[in-house]
């Protein structure tokens, strides 16, 4: 897998050896990308943004991010396997100052009393396909303040999951690649 866009286009990036890590397919993360920059239907931007990437895996996502010029990326994540790997695809790019780390999982971390002082201007959610709790961690970003007015929320599930989001976030886009369904919002 390479990073498909920006600066670090062409870079390869490692990838999990067992199936329990789902990397973001390429098309997918092209067409979301080619939204990000072309949609009018939201005005949001990848040049000096933060992002915060759940269930980040390998950072596929975060890593395409960085390359076009994000200001930061925080990386959500708790399973060890995925973790290491995403360690590593930053090492080997070098890009210590544009990123963060956080191992701990996320519908804990934000169900907490934590206070998350920065702001979002995109937050991408890529849980397991069989994961039923998306909304509740959806409601509580939005609770939580941390998306920018602008900002949007991605959020990325299996074309067959039939997960209604809450009407506390706003549908702007919705769209099925492969088996793949994209949903943006704010």
């Amino acid at each position: 897998m390479r990073i498909i866009g920006g600066n670090l286009r062409g870079k390869k990036i490692f990838l999990p050896k067992d199936k329990n890590t789902r990397p973001l397919r390429d098309l997918v993360k092209e067409s979301i990308f080619n939204l990000i920059q072309h949609s009018k239907k939201f005005n949001c931007s990848l040049e000096n943004s933060n992002i915060l990437d759940l269930f980040s895996g390998v950072g596929s996502f975060g890593l395409e991010c960085i390359s076009r010029n994000s200001k930061k990326v925080i990386f959500f994540e708790n399973y060890n396997e995925a973790l290491s790997i995403l360690k590593k695809n930053l090492k080997l790019l070098n890009i210590e100052d544009k990123y963060e780390i956080i191992k701990n999982d996320c519908f804990k971390f934000f169900h907490s009393k934590i206070l998350i002082k920065e702001k979002f201007d995109i937050i991408f959610i890529d849980p397991p396909y069989k994961e039923t709790r998306t909304n509740s961690l959806i409601n509580v970003l939005i609770e939580k303040k941390i998306l920018k007015k602008n900002g949007i929320i991605i959020i990325h599930k299996h074309k067959k999951d039939d997960v209604t989001i809450d009407s506390k976030l706003k549908i702007l886009d919705q769209r099925n690649y492969g088996l793949s369904k994209i949903i943006i919002g704010n």
